[in-house]
């Protein structure tokens, strides 16, 4: 989930129509080749390891928290079989306690490479999703969204009938493929199975303002919020409601993200939306 910084950046790009969030269709699909691609084996020659994303985000945690990860580090490079795994089972906890996805995303990836199991697969991709949501470093979040389309590929191969693996290889291919086609096509066919899936509509619902369908976006966006309200969701109901005119709407869905955000940040930037449109 954004956070209200993220939120309020991405607010704007909404409001001026600038930005990747309401990038036409064309333009996802013509973005750079070598950004993230379905179907690639280059995973070995990443610039980005295991060892590389631990060193980055310890930088950012406690050095005994620190020290007891490098510990068991040094203790899954000497281990082999079985006790690597149960090392590397436990170093994916350390992590998960301090909210670091990325070298989470590591590790299941080297877990379902030594024990190819399908809550490996999906893990990593979970991991890795999370890792590059938000990414402010493009070439990493590129490399990261590419790591969760083989990890979704690999978990859907495993277990064809799993919504949770075709939502995120849907979502991952939206975001980081060259044909994201393909990737809507996963997502409505989540949806047909399963109509309240939340990622899955969210997903569609942000691809639908992306692609300026704001009447799409607000049902889809109408289907969050009445499973799982957050105040994300509300805010890209709003943000589609005030693009159709809408404004009764809009200010209603604003005032609930600002209430559940409970942020003064985005509180601020609510209330001059919310002052325009009464206006």
């Amino acid at each position: 989930m954004l956070n209200t910084k993220q939120i309020v950046v991405v607010a704007l790009v909404v409001v001026l129509m600038g930005g990747l969030l309401v990038q036409p269709i064309k333009g996802l699909v013509d973005k750079e080749k070598g950004t993230n691609q379905a179907n690639t084996e280059e995973s070995a020659s990443s610039m980005y390891t295991l060892k590389s994303v631990s060193e980055i985000a310890k930088q950012s945690i406690n050095s005994s928290l620190s020290q007891d990860i490098s510990a068991i580090e040094a203790h899954v490079e000497k281990a082999e079989g079985e006790q690597k795994i149960k090392l590397l089972e436990q170093l994916v906890v350390k992590w998960d306690d301090v909210a670091k996805p990325i070298p989470q995303g590591f590790i299941y990836q080297e877990l379902a490479q030594l024990s190819p199991k399908f809550e490996y697969w999906l893990k990593a991709g979970e991991a890795f999703r999370a890792g590059y949501t938000n990414q402010q470093d493009t070439v990493m979040a590129a490399e990261l969204n590419r790591f969760a389309i083989e990890a979704y590929e690999k978990a859907v191969e495993l277990d064809a009938n799993s919504l949770a693996a075709k939502t995120g290889l849907g979502a991952a291919l939206v975001t980081g493929s060259n044909n994201p086609m393909a990737g809507i096509a996963l997502l409505r066919e989540v949806v047909t199975a399963d109509p309240k899936n939340v990622e899955a509509n969210k997903t569609l619902g942000l691809f639908s303002i992306r692609s300026q369908q704001f009447d799409k976006a607000i049902e889809r966006f109408k289907t969050v919020v009445e499973v799982k309200p957050d105040a994300e969701s509300y805010f890209y109901l709003a943000t589609s409601y005030e693009k159709i005119g809408l404004k009764n709407d809009a200010i209603a869905a604003y005032q609930k993200s600002k209430e559940i955000a409970a942020d003064p940040t985005l509180s601020q930037y609510i209330d001059r939306q919310i002052e325009a449109l009464s206006k």
